[in-house]
């Protein structure tokens, strides 16, 4: 009798953590989809979200209908992407730029309409963090025109550096690029004009990117790159490093 009410407890327990952890991603996603450009990470969220809804509302059934090894994977599955995204994000916290670095690229992302979102916003305050710890520092902002984007990356990166007092001549826009690693190859041409050999370069991006990308830059032809980080703001967390977990898969199988 005390075996069954305890297993009744660890039952109930199982239900709510597992329904109060999907409904919490389940409705993040969805609000995220309403408030922010789609990439495949909100769908990815909002699908692991449902799961853990459905496994915990049906909980006691999964327990007696589902076979073992199908628990084991999927449980197994999600234990796996918990600790690949804790290794991301505490690479990602360990900065290396010396201070003396030539120029920094701000790696672009999203933004709405004409609109920075606050995730690019912190990359370029790191930049500007940087720049005024060494006023010859080059900022080059990279990114191009993406779907809803009423202008370049690019273009919105420099206003909101020549609105907190960043000259126009430590300003570099680079505009052509749709991805990290032609943020790289783009950014490398323009300052390999300009500066010629032996300059040293870094990158700002998200913790969770900086992995993914110091290894483009490496396939790019940056020798060595700094980098630093800005922070992820909280609701943007869960979508973002699953979005970043199938770039890092596609990065292991396709090089690029």
């Amino acid at each position: 009798m005390l075996r069954m009410k305890d297993m009744k407890k660890k039952i109930k327990s199982g239900k709510i953590i597992l329904l109060t952890v999907g409904i919490i991603l389940t409705v993040n996603a969805v609000v995220m989809f309403f408030t922010s450009n789609f990439n495949i990470g909100l769908l990815f969220a909002l699908l692991l979200g449902l799961s853990f809804v459905l496994y915990g509302a049906f909980l006691d059934r999964a327990r007696e209908k589902l076979p073992a090894w199908l628990k084991t994977v999927y449980f197994g599955g999600v234990s796996v992407l918990l600790v690949f995204v804790m290794f991301l994000l505490s690479y990602g916290l360990s900065d290396n730029v010396s201070g003396r670095e030539d120029a920094i690229i701000v790696l672009g992302s999203g933004i709405r309409g004409e609109l920075l979102t606050q995730g690019l916003k912190n990359r370029l305050d790191a930049a500007i963090d940087c720049y005024e710890e060494n006023e010859d520092l080059l900022i080059v902002v990279s990114g191009g025109q993406g779907p809803q984007e009423d202008i370049t990356e690019a273009l919105a990166m420099e206003r909101y550096l020549l609105a907190r007092g960043v000259p126009q001549e430590s300003i570099i826009k680079e505009e052509q690029a749709t991805s990290t690693y032609e943020n790289f190859i783009y950014s490398k041409k323009i300052l390999d004009e300009k500066l010629g050999d032996g300059y040293t370069a870094a990158f700002v991006s998200n913790e969770y990117h900086i992995y993914r990308a110091s290894s483009l830059a490496r396939i790019a032809g940056f020798d060595t790159v700094t980098h630093t980080h800005s922070s992820t703001m909280w609701y943007t967390l869960v979508p973002s490093t699953l979005r970043e977990t199938l770039a890092v898969v596609k990065l292991w199988v396709f090089k690029n």
